[in-house]
């Protein structure tokens, strides 16, 4: 028994990993294997998950050969608008955690999007209502997806402007919005988010435990904010100090110049009395009065 429960341990243990002979690696972390349905490793499709993926969704310019012909400025402001378009859909949905968007070539990332939601539940509903749907002309291809944590996920050289593989690289290549699209989304969804879920009579009935789940959200903001806060207080200080005495240096420096300029004033007038006293003299030298 004791070498079964050992045997079960080390099977646990290499889950998901490259020493997993059985178990796809790449398709437990990304979700996505480039071997597809010829991969001689199994590929757990998860009954349930917070997280779903359409798969081609997004069409790159890049792989329908319109990258050289298109703008940077236009390429994002494309990209911007179906970033927004889908948050929109799938919000209505649930408060999504994340949203990622891969513009990786390879057939099995390319134009992928994966929402990732903060209950399975939230997820499920998305997944049921866009399934027969269409997008952009084209149906829908949704599903779970096993992945979880993105950080696992995404390529750390491509972060980093050092991938070597280009877009036909196994591991996500994120393309991201623009920071104040992203911004705007995330931070009205989850207030419209807050707000139906008072409201709504599922929420309600929801389990204690995700009801826990929701107090250590809310309890790890606020004690984000709080320490953002106390992080802002020091340099709020500092700042006070540097002013106060940039000040009373300013003033220091004023006042030897105005102690000069005081000083220059009394020569200039004791030179311009001497002047005048010194013409009287010369007048009265010229034009003596007659006796």
């Amino acid at each position: 028994q004791a070498t079964m429960e050992g045997g079960a341990e080390y099977l646990a243990n290499i889950f998901g990993t490259e020493k997993d002979k059985v178990n796809c690696p790449f398709y437990f972390k990304i979700g996505a294997c480039r071997h597809g349905d010829k991969c001689e490793r199994r590929h757990n499709k998860p009954v349930i998950s917070p997280t779903i993926v359409v798969s081609h969704m997004w069409v790159n310019p890049m792989a329908a050969g319109e990258g050289t012909e298109i703008q940077d400025r236009e390429l994002q402001d494309s990209f911007n608008d179906f970033y927004e378009d889908v948050y929109e859909e799938l919000g209505g949905f649930g408060e999504i955690d994340e949203l990622n968007v891969c513009e990786n070539l390879g057939d099995h990332l390319i134009g992928n999007v994966y929402a990732k939601f903060y209950h399975d539940e939230d997820a499920k509903a998305a997944l049921n209502k866009l399934q027969g749907r269409f997008y952009g002309g084209r149906p829908i291809n949704v599903e779970f997806s096993p992945v979880t944590d993105f950080r696992e996920a995404v390529c750390k050289q491509f972060e980093q402007g050092e991938c070597q593989r280009g877009g036909y690289c196994n591991f996500m290549h994120l393309r991201l919005p623009s920071g104040h699209i992203r911004r705007k989304l995330f931070r009205s969804h989850r207030r419209s988010s807050r707000r139906s879920r008072s409201r709504s009579p599922r929420r309600r009935s929801r389990s204690r435990e995700s009801k826990r789940d929701d107090k250590r959200d809310r309890d790890g903001r606020r004690d984000r904010d709080d320490r953002r806060d106390r992080d802002d207080r020091p340099r709020d200080d500092d700042r006070r100090d540097d002013r106060r005495e940039r000040d009373e240096r300013r003033e220091r420096d004023d006042r030897p110049r105005d102690d000069d300029r005081r000083e220059r004033e009394r020569e200039r007038d004791d030179r311009s009395n001497r002047g005048d006293d010194e013409r009287k003299r010369e007048s009265h030298d010229r034009d003596p009065r007659p006796e």
